[in-house]
């Protein structure tokens, strides 16, 4: 009989359900995309749901449920933290204790009324859920492992090593010292929010000159060990509600931008500095870790992975063979890693299955969008997939803005074909255009570019697949697709292939024969402030709310914005972000 596992994660940010039959995850979801709610770190009872439905599973079926991490090592943290920063800290931690006392506490019990399973509810550490959920989805049987994050229980960074069905942390950083928290920190003294706008950091960087380098040594210090030490005197993190202070601000010489304020040369300078020794720091611990592990391969995971400029460093500047970054490498990820750590590494089991894809989440049948599409009244045409694809190419080819929403979501931050908006990338302008009229967002954010993988390497200096969005690499052809080719002549790659996505394949190799160029500019389908859509009634009130020309769902062509869908009320949930120590 089958094994499953459920993997959980939740209470921080980020909440998702991530589903394991024997070894393999084959469902897994944000609580987001089902709640509306961005970043949703409520209990993800919808993503539980929605897994077990995918499996045609029951709860009772279930074998382990596991929890990525350990809720009475973190609130130790929490205590121990607020004894040692009193009386600073008291007043915060008196906040969020009636959270911890009436829900984070108590997670076995909630699980327990939750899921109405009666099978084994374990607990993995944070970074173990980390490091499980890098080195068990990759490619690899033996593989270094560098997890770096805000702060888990008590670890910020490990180093461990996977070979065949074992994970074994080596040496971790602990908190107050984390290296996320500083990025975290920077992103909070730009104006922008915290685990929210860290990418906006580095998407500013490059605007930029890292003239500010020796101000971020002083307030993170490098060790010759590839360890490395906050500065605590200009950190509020440890024992208050925000990140910095005003030390922090004397040492700039200026006060924290307020949220939505213009943005100045300054600021891309701060941007680019915290960047240029993000990435210094980094490249010292991936060093490191190669010194001691001496293994060939890597894996990463934790918040600070998904900085895919520094990924993209990493793979042509460091020791190791090759890379590989697990695609929801944020908290969300470690639902996966829970679950797949308890099969290898606890019950023993040895049958790996590498991650092939990440269109785990909801599906639509094509009968479930037409009855939606005739209940409330929209015109649409249903079409062969041949035309689908030929009309589609031509309209982007003509400079129209495409809502693209197929098969099932994508588990993770990006978009990869299947909730995606889509245009052409050879017209410079597009980026404004997109920018301000359809996600209604901030001028300096870049694009990126899904390009077929055999042609990848006359486009942009990659010599490998990048499937899911990791990598930064410099743009051969600028001239050719300057709506993807960030200020400093680099992009974000997704290179796509015929078995992870046929339908977006072909639908780039009909651009391609359109138009002669293999690229085209891929962006999420959502706007500003909102999850990626999920369900074809949210793609329709994105589609309708902006400035995309076409909505194309699965087989079904829509150019119909006449149709006014009841009034959705906008869901928020109270939550001190900055607070990321009490978490």
């Amino acid at each position: 009989m089958a094994t499953y596992v459920l993997g959980i994660s939740c209470f921080y940010h980020d909440a998702a359900a991530a589903l394991a039959k024997d070894g393999e995850i084959i469902a897994a979801a944000l609580e987001e995309r089902f709640t509306r709610i961005k970043h949703d770190f409520s209990f993800p009872r919808n993503a539980i749901r929605f897994c077990l439905e995918r499996a045609g599973i029951s709860a009772r079926q279930l074998d382990y449920i596991v929890f990525y991490d350990k809720p009475f090592v973190k609130f130790e943290r929490i205590l121990f933290t607020a004894m040692a920063t009193f009386p600073r800290g008291i007043r915060p931690f008196l906040q969020a204790m009636p959270l911890w006392l009436k829900q984070k506490l108590w997670v076995r019990n909630i699980i327990r009324k939750e899921v109405e399973a009666d099978c084994p509810i374990l607990f993995t550490e944070h970074h173990e859920s980390h490091a499980a959920s890098a080195f068990y989805c990759s490619p690899f049987e033996r593989a270094a492992i560098l997890t770096v994050d805000g702060v888990g229980e008590w670890a910020t960074a490990t180093m461990a090593v996977g070979e065949k069905n074992r994970v074994e942390i080596r040496k971790e950083i602990r908190f107050p010292n984390s290296l996320g928290l500083f990025y975290s920190a920077i992103t909070y003294y730009l104006g922008f929010r915290v685990n929210d706008g860290e990418y906006k950091v580095m998407g500013l960087a490059p605007y930029g000159k890292p003239r500010y380098l020796e101000h971020m040594r002083e307030l993170l210090s490098l060790h010759p060990d590839g360890s490395f030490s906050v500065n605590l005197r200009y950190f509020t993190y440890h024992y208050g509600l925000k990140m910095v202070g005003r030390k922090f601000e004397r040492l700039f010489g200026q006060k924290r931008r307020e949220p939505e304020s213009p943005i100045t040369a300054f600021h891309k300078d701060v941007a680019a500095s915290a960047q240029a020794w993000l990435e210094e720091v980094l490249m010292a611990m991936v060093r490191k870790t190669f010194e001691e592990t001496k293994q060939p391969y890597l894996c990463m995971a934790g918040g600070v992975a998904l900085n895919c400029v520094a990924n993209g460093r990493i793979l042509r500047e460091g020791p190791f063979r090759d890379l590989f970054v697990q695609p929801a490498s944020s908290d969300a990820g470690g639902a996966v890693g829970a679950a797949l750590f308890v099969f290898h590494h606890l019950l023993g089991r040895k049958n790996r299955t590498p991650l092939s894809h990440v269109f785990l989440g909801s599906v639509f049948p094509p009968s479930e969008t037409e009855a939606f599409l005739k209940k409330t009244g929209v015109n649409y045409e249903k079409l062969e997939e041949e035309i689908l694809i030929r009309r589609t190419a031509d309209a982007l080819a003509e400079q129209k803005i495409i809502g693209w929403f197929q098969g099932a979501a994508e588990f993770g931050p990006r978009a990869l074909g299947n909730r995606s908006i889509l245009a052409d990338p050879r017209r410079a302008e597009m980026k404004d255009i997109i920018n301000a009229r359809v996600k209604h967002r901030e001028a300096f954010r870049p694009f990126a570019p899904s390009v077929l993988e055999e042609r990848a390497p006359e486009y942009f200096d990659l010599d490998r697949p990048s499937p899911y969005m990791l990598l930064v690499a410099r743009v051969k052809k600028p001239e050719e697709i300057p709506a993807v080719t960030h200020v400093d002549g680099t992009a974000r790659v997704q290179t796509v292939n015929l078995n992870q996505n046929p339908r977006y394949y072909r639908l780039l190799k009909a651009f391609e024969e359109r138009t002669g160029c293999p690229v085209l500019l891929n962006t999420s389908f959502n706007v500003r402030g909102e999850p990626i859509v999920n369900s074809p009634e949210d793609a329709y009130r994105c589609y309708r709310q902006t400035d995309l020309d076409i909505l194309v769902i699965d087989s079904f062509w829509i150019e119909d914005k006449s149709v006014q869908l009841p009034a959705v009320e906008k869901k928020t949930k109270r939550r001190m972000e900055e607070e990321l120590w009490l978490s």
